[in-house]
């Protein structure tokens, strides 16, 4: 989905549509209408109003939208809190990078991956981030430093 196309979903899934959504982040029902309109080029969604929508609906197809156009994948992370100890962080994180592989080595077994078989995966590969943006979080908390998924 483009980023129009996700903007103007977002607006129209949110109960009320624009009506009920405009009041909400500051703008009137028909300029937002326009502004999400993949039909109109005389007005464009803001950065910051995209943000803003984006945190009164829940719905970050939006953010996805523009990930994908540039080559990225999103996955959202829990609050990250680190974990006791740096050797039980190893730990976890090896038995997520497990059950990834576990995960593909089964789905490949018949020689094609279903799309039920491909959640999976990404659902294992979500959890072994997960586990390593903690064990970062327990890194730096140990030295002193609290940086949750801060590149080094």
């Amino acid at each position: 989905m483009n980023i129009i196309d996700a903007a103007h979903a977002t607006v129209q899934r949110y109960p009320g549509g624009s009506e009920s959504l405009g009041p909400r982040i500051g703008i009137s029902p028909a300029v937002l209408r326009n502004k999400v309109n993949p039909n109109t080029t005389t007005h464009r969604l803001a950065l910051e109003e995209a943000d803003e929508i984006m945190g009164v609906t829940g719905d970050f197809q939006i953010l996805h939208a523009l990930a994908q156009r540039h080559g990225f994948s999103l996955t959202k992370l829990d609050d990250t809190e680190a974990t006791p100890n740096i050797t039980t962080g190893v730990l976890a994180l090896n038995a997520a990078i497990g059950d990834l592989s576990r995960s593909i080595a089964d789905a490949i077994a018949d020689g094609r991956i279903t799309p039920n078989e491909l959640k999976g995966i990404d659902a294992a590969a979500s959890a072994g981030q997960q586990m390593l943006i903690t064990l970062l979080s327990s890194v730096h908390t140990s030295s002193g430093e609290r940086r949750i998924g801060a590149a080094a």
